[in-house]
């Protein structure tokens, strides 16, 4: 076993008060900030840094506080951000498909506690498996780690995470409570009824930041999905048609009154709207089912690790190392079988079959421990920020939904489609925990951390997270919307992945489905992958994972272009580290300090756009013009100079 840093015979303070309270605080907080920004960009980050270097900040005013206790709180932190990932993705798509009027508060919070904690138990006996003997890298938790026994320096590093909130939060509340400026900048134009031009950018830091997080690879296949949809298939489609009859075709379904007045900037949007946005579900698809293909030698050694470690009923090393000390595997198994319960009580009050609904939660059990060893076997290799969680859900819901219509037929298809859902949100939740929480458990392995203890804390973070996530879905809804634009919403937040898993689930139960773009969109998926194992064969270092592809296909081009920009500042900044000779361990430490200022960026905008949400919910208007001052180029003016900020701020700390 490799060293840790504080040895197995060190006893140090790890769950104590302060660390449970503050933990859970955390994860309710970053839980709602990742709730609201995913929701918003289909995009969610991990919070277990951020956390890190709050709680370093906050325990450094008690003098016995150490790396142990600060690492349960980050652990805890990152659950609830992870959970929100999962709830997310999943469970808006009733509320957008019209089976929930709203997110219903005892059937949303059992869901998202039985997913999440399903997803911590099935990582107890991954984590001997996976961290002690193949000894994955888990690049995420080994950074975490990093960032905790640098501790010392948390208190000064924490002011990057406080500027980056602020800047975000203002910003936030400057054009969308104050309506001081426009947060979009969009230009669309025809020319002669045939060539369609178009080109946007969301104004957003926060998505700017979420760019500058993935890198300049992601970010860039990403773009290159909003390429092929707004640059290609829709300049293609008008070109085919005319601008006047793919008006009158928006017009017959009901996304205009009348043709009258129809700008090109809404009838781009529309059309991504009615047809476009599904060349992202085709290539989601395939990319699930690609992720499940690819992962098959992966996906059996985790499996078979896990099902050995389930047998043994224990771990072989010793169970006197406290650093080797995991929840035992009978509680585990009980566990399991308790959280059966309720999610059978859910399932049967749609489903209404008890031999289809018991039939059914087994296979979210057997799914949920499959896609956990998935999720949890990729964090090791790739990180968390790669995991295929949204490729995994859609395979579990394009299944789940097959297997409800041959048991069930087509008579009911909401019903079906409302199960199929389900079924995956459990998943979904059990997956993005998994994946999380083997960083977590990584991080604590390099530390010295007590295993049990994290596990403890994990669930600690679920269930904090999970009280409180209807109430804020529901202040989102009711204040802002969710999926579908409405009279009262018109331009609500988009929900991508839950619209997606929505249009998967009632497309298998005959939805009114664009089939032909859904199977050009596969199409692209496909050669995508090829494209991507060609680059493999000959080692380069720029890959094209297609499920990156795939959600930039599916957002907004707005969003595509604003997280390119972010990726091209990451970017910079790596050429200026190399132009100077950067030492690594400079890097590194300018690279926290970029890391953090994003993700103050987005969680500040985030927590704004949810105060705003509740100002809304109690009609109080904080707007101070009538018309935004300057359209949107003053946000893109202040955007540009948030930008040189961040850019600057990173460089200097590398000089220093």
């Amino acid at each position: 076993m490799d060293k840790p840093y504080i040895s197995p015979e060190t006893r140090l303070n790890e769950l104590t008060f302060r660390s449970i309270i503050l933990g859970a605080v955390l994860s309710v907080v970053l839980g709602a900030a990742n709730a609201y920004f995913g929701l918003f960009s289909g995009l969610t980050v991990s919070a277990s840094i951020p956390a890190a270097v709050i709680s370093m900040a906050i325990l450094k005013a008690f003098k016995n506080s150490n790396v142990l206790e600060n690492n349960m709180v980050q652990t805890a932190a990152s659950a609830g951000e992870s959970l929100a990932a999962g709830v997310i993705f999943t469970i808006p798509a009733l509320v957008i498909m019209g089976y929930w009027q709203e997110f219903n508060y005892v059937e949303t919070t059992l869901i998202s506690i039985c997913g999440g904690v399903l997803g911590v138990l099935f990582t107890i006996p991954l984590r001997n498996a996976l961290i002690v003997k193949e000894k994955l890298m888990f690049p995420e938790g080994v950074a975490t780690a990093e960032v905790l026994k640098t501790g010392q320096t948390g208190g000064k590093s924490v002011k990057f995470l406080v500027y980056g909130g602020l800047i975000g939060g203002l910003f936030k509340l400057g054009y969308e409570a104050l309506g001081l400026w426009n947060g979009l900048f969009e230009k669309a134009t025809v020319i002669n009824q045939k060539l369609y031009l178009y080109f946007s950018l969301n104004l957003s830091p926060a998505l700017v930041a979420v760019g500058y997080i993935v890198g300049l690879n992601v970010s860039t296949l990403v773009f290159l999905g909003g390429v092929v949809t707004w640059w290609i298939a829709i300049p293609v489609y008008v070109g085919a048609n005319g601008f006047d009859a793919v008006a009158a075709e928006l017009v017959a379904a009901g996304k205009f009154v009348s043709i009258d007045g129809v700008t090109a900037e809404a009838m781009g949007g529309a059309l991504w709207s009615a047809k476009m946005r599904y060349l992202g579900v085709g290539a989601m698809v395939v990319g699930g089912l690609w992720a499940l293909l690819s992962l098959r030698s992966a996906l059996s050694t985790a499996f078979k690790s896990g099902v050995q470690a389930f047998k043994e009923g224990a771990q072989k090393v010793s169970e006197t190392l406290r650093t080797e000390l995991d929840t035992p595997m009978s509680w585990v198994l009980i566990g399991i079988g308790v959280l059966i319960v309720p999610v059978f009580f859910i399932y049967i009050t749609i489903i209404k079959d008890v031999p289809i609904t018991l039939f059914m939660s087994l296979v979210m059990v057997i799914a949920g421990f499959l896609f956990s060893a998935v999720a949890g076997y990729m964090a090791g290799l790739v990180g968390s920020s790669n995991n295929p969680i949204s490729g995994v859900t859609i395979a579990t819901i394009l299944s789940t939904a097959l297997l409800l219509l041959l048991l069930m037929g087509s008579s009911d298809p909401s019903r079906g489609a409302a199960g199929a859902i389900l079924v995956g949100a459990v998943v979904c939740c059990a997956a993005a925990i998994a994946g999380d929480n083997m960083q977590d458990l990584k991080a604590g392995h390099v530390l010295g951390a007590t295993p049990r203890n994290q596990q403890i804390m994990q669930m600690i973070g679920v269930i904090a997270g999970a009280l409180l996530i209807a109430p804020v879905l529901n202040l989102l809804l009711e204040s802002r919307g969710i999926g579908n634009p409405t009279v009262e919403h018109p331009d609500p937040l988009a929900a991508p992945q839950a619209t997606l898993m929505m249009s998967v689930a009632t497309g298998i139960f005959g939805g009114n489905l664009p089939w032909v773009i859904i199977s050009i969109g596969a199409g692209i998926g496909v050669l995508i992958i090829a494209i991507d194992q060609y680059l493999k064969k000959i080692g380069s270092s720029f890959r094209m994972p297609v499920l990156a592809v795939a959600v930039g296909l599916y957002l907004p081009f707005e969003l595509d272009s604003s997280i390119f920009v972010g990726g091209v500042i990451a970017y910079l900044i790596d050429r200026s580290f190399r132009k100077n000779n950067i030492s690594k361990e400079k890097q590194d430490t300018a690279s926290n300090s970029g890391l953090l200022i994003a993700s103050g960026l987005i969680t500040g905008e985030a927590l704004m756009g949810i105060l705003i949400a509740l100002l809304a919910t109690f009609q109080i208007n904080l707007s101070l013009v009538d018309e935004p001052i300057g359209g949107s180029l003053v946000g893109l003016a202040i955007l540009v100079l948030i930008l040189i900020y961040l850019y600057r701020s990173v460089v200097n700390v590398s000089k220093k």
